[in-house]
């Protein structure tokens, strides 16, 4: 985006009613993250380590990292009138009207093309806003002009770091090679290593920058914020480091929001709001922790807590899009119905809550209540772990919603998150039908209530996302080990992670698809670990994190190797295990290639060879081009109905769960004589697709039939909330399983419900009678 367009939206912005609904078009992600704040503290600037800063600003910045608000904003005011327009520019952002600065920025852009200090300092307002894309616009600008000018390589740099995204550490590590000394760089350095767990890295990062601030005799607050997080990283206390802070700026709320924020990183939700809260208390202006606040207490299921903060957030930065997005989500909260179940596993009994939206709470409830208590009990048993508090688990029917109920924004591209007792995913009307199969994605969520709250938070995340994977491949409710193409891809061009690295896989990833990969590489890990020393030592890796111990560290405790001895072992076996698609990954795809070409002109015999041949090489493969798929197809279509049988018997077996491919399977084991089997590939497709009416119907007459009159009642109640059109079939089938369950009353009820929707409805009127006669 040029500068003149950024100032376009800017202005447009300004014209933004307050709070604005997000679901309009404009408030997709990318342009929620256009909008630029541009009230009071918001608009603050960090330290400035550019030693190209005007000399006039510095009296007033020495006022304003001290802490002395006043005294800072006199001397700023008397700026505004200065005769240089980057001093007017600055002295208006420090006081918080970003917008006469934009304007001072842009006619100084204007007014001289070659512009490079004008224009890296408009792009930190940018930065400084969360306008990344007009930032990274800008900064490029100013390297178009200057392609050394290492002040705006770091701003870029900055805007990765802030997307998280891998370019971050190339550029930074360019501007350092230019120049050594650059204490933002090592500053960025630290903060990305903390990011990722690289505790060592960023201790060396630190040390070079505290000697380099001691010789500049530059404000010591960002080094001594990261020292505290550094400290509290490895499990000791920042204090020490926070009351240096303190006692040079008492009014320096921002260290307790950075440490917050590293404790989100690692998902200690619950000591990040201790946090936020001191953060607020020190300096009640500072709107970007009270927004954060009220984020991390709806993290915790804490509503109306969550609220205040966000209202209070909003009153002192109403252009904020998270704030935004979040309180017009509290709006509407009361569309969610919450329910409180127990669930008896054994001699214990957990409480399991449910926020339902109210279109769709009678249909899911059962089925969310079912899934959840099995994955409890079966986790309990697994990992030795009991559940402390009750359960909450979020569904929502539109994503969007859940975008903002996880992370401020619409249009992430998550299925689900854990917030330690609070697991909250998309429903399944939040997808397409065969999108996404919820059961998985709820189990795998599941895994991590226990493998967070079991480490309290400290498990790293490549080994609680591994966890979560292996679990869903062994226990979940589509058994199977399931690797997409991607992960093989990447293994092959030897782009998995150390042990020891595999976090920054997910935090920082270098490549398209890094993330994904990084969730297989983490499920094959625990994989090994099973297979190498036995699932007790996946769990005694586990219990090993508890705040003092590195994944190296961990590693070299629970199997008595050193971590670079772990990854030649593990590679060894991975690479074993898929040996035969690595030494044919070229083979594999012309094979696919060609049974897709094949099914796609309904050449049906050409498609067979290939299809078993990619089978053959890659059997994990079941995503939506699965050559299970196409040869069952093409098998069926040359009326080979018993092998088309077996491929999808494969397919099953292997994790595949579309429901179209299912609901073929339960027909032609039907066909096949095997009725029972083919009723429990219905039963599975409620944890694909719940809100279909045929399925419950079917399946409540098959499970009547099979005298499962408590399971097929769950199926008749399902079909009656989803049925607003004609609900007199679902009535009689509750009718029927409520009688032979022996509540005769509750059967007479829905029977004369029957008849009242649909008067002439025959087989009410029969049961009914029959019913009658029986009393008399």
């Amino acid at each position: 985006m040029t500068h003149n367009a950024a100032t376009e939206n800017l202005f447009f912005h300004r014209r933004i009613q307050k709070r604005c609904a997000w679901r309009n078009a404009s408030w997709q992600l990318t342009s929620a993250l256009i909008l630029l704040l541009m009230v009071g503290a918001a608009g603050a600037q960090a330290i400035d380590y550019d030693p190209r800063r005007a000399i006039e600003l510095r009296p007033c910045d020495d006022h304003r990292y001290r802490g002395r608000t006043e005294q800072a904003k006199a001397c700023y005011t008397k700026l505004l009138s200065s005769q240089t327009p980057i001093v007017e520019a600055e002295a208006a952002w420090a006081l918080g009207d970003s917008q006469r600065a934009n304007e001072i920025f842009r006619d100084s852009v204007q007014n001289n093309e070659r512009a490079v200090q004008p224009r890296v300092r408009w792009a930190r307002l940018f930065l400084q806003t969360h306008q990344y894309s007009d930032a990274a616009a800008l900064f490029g600008e100013a390297l178009k002009v200057f392609p050394n000018d290492v002040h705006a390589k770091l701003g870029l740099a900055g805007v990765y770091a802030e997307r998280f995204e891998g370019q971050a550490r190339p550029l930074v590590a360019e501007a350092l090679k230019q120049d050594g000394d650059l204490i933002e760089a090592h500053l960025l350095t630290a903060s990305m290593d903390l990011e990722e767990g690289q505790l060592a890295d960023a201790e060396k990062a630190l040390d070079r920058a505290m000697k380099l601030i001691g010789k500049e005799k530059l404000p010591p607050l960002e080094i001594y914020a990261l020292r505290a997080s550094l400290e509290m990283s490895r499990g000791g206390s920042p204090d020490p480091w926070v009351k240096r802070i303190l006692d040079y700026n008492p009014r320096y709320g921002a260290v307790y929001q950075q440490l917050a924020h590293f404790e989100i990183m690692r998902r200690r939700y619950k000591e990040a709001t201790v946090l936020l809260r001191r953060a607020v208390e020190v300096q009640p202006d500072l709107w970007g922790a009270h927004a954060e606040l009220g984020s991390n207490l709806l993290r915790l299921g804490d509503v109306a807590d969550a609220r205040k903060h966000l209202q209070i957030a909003y009153s002192g930065d109403p252009y904020s899009p998270t704030t935004v997005n979040s309180l017009r989500l509290l709006d509407r909260i009361d569309e969610f119905s919450i329910s409180e179940d127990p669930v008896v596993i054994g001699q214990d009994t957990f409480q399991v809550r449910l926020r339902l939206h109210k279109k769709e709470s009678e249909v899911l409830r059962p089925y969310v209540l079912n899934l959840t208590g099995r994955s409890i009990e079966s986790f309990s048993q697994r990992y030795g772990f009991k559940l402390r508090e009750p359960v909450t688990v979020e569904m929502y029917p539109d994503h969007d919603d859940f975008g903002v109920r996880v992370a401020a924004l619409p249009g992430i591209g998550l299925l689900g998150v854990t917030f330690g007792y609070v697991v909250a995913m998309d429903s399944p009307s939040g997808r397409p039908p065969g999108d996404f199969h919820w059961g998985s994605t709820l189990w795998h969520e599941m895994a991590h209530v226990f493998t967070l709250e079991a480490t309290d938070h400290y498990v790293p995340r490549w080994l609680s996302e591994g966890i979560s994977v292996f679990e869903e491949w062994r226990t979940g409710p589509t058994p199977g080990v399931a690797v997409p193409p991607e992960a093989i891809a990447a293994l092959d061009k030897k782009q998995f992670l150390p042990i020891a690295e595999l976090d920054s896989g997910f935090i920082r990833p270098s490549y398209p698809n890094q993330v994904q990969v990084s969730y297989m590489q983490s499920g094959l890990v625990c994989l090994f670990i099973e297979q190498r020393w036995g699932f007790q030592q996946l769990g005694a890796l586990l219990r090993q994190f508890d705040g003092k111990r590195t994944t190296a560290e961990a590693v070299e405790a629970t199997f008595k190797i050193a971590p670079a001895a772990f990854d030649k072992e593990f590679d060894t076996f991975v690479r074993a295990r898929f040996a035969n698609l690595l030494a044919n990954f070229d083979d594999w795809q012309q094979q696919q290639q060609a049974a897709r070409q094949a099914i796609q002109k309904e050449r049906w015999i050409d498609a067979i060879e290939p299809a078993r041949r990619a089978v053959a090489l890659f059997p994990e493969n079941i995503g939506g081009d699965s050559a299970h798929l196409m040869l069952a197809k093409a098998l069926d279509k040359l009326n080979r109905r018993a092998d088309a049988l077996v491929a999808l018997e494969d397919y099953r077996r292997a994790g595949g769960w579309d429901p179209v491919a299912l609901k073929d399977l339960s027909r032609w084991l039907d066909e096949a004589g095997r009725g029972e089997e083919a009723m429990d590939v219905l039963v599975s497709l409620n944890y694909a697709d719940p809100l279909n009416l045929e399925l419950h119907s079917e399946l409540g007459e098959r499970l009547l039939t099979a005298n499962r009159a408590e399971d097929a009642l769950r199926e008749f109640q399902a079909l009656l909330a989803l049925n607003a059109l004609d609900q007199a079939p679902a009535h009689y089938g509750v009718a029927r399983a409520l009688r032979e369950l022996g509540d005769k009353a509750g059967s007479r009820r829905h029977l004369l419900d029957a008849l009242a929707t649909a008067p002439h409805y025959k087989p009410a009127q029969a049961l009914l009678l029959k019913m009658i006669e029986e009393r008399t």
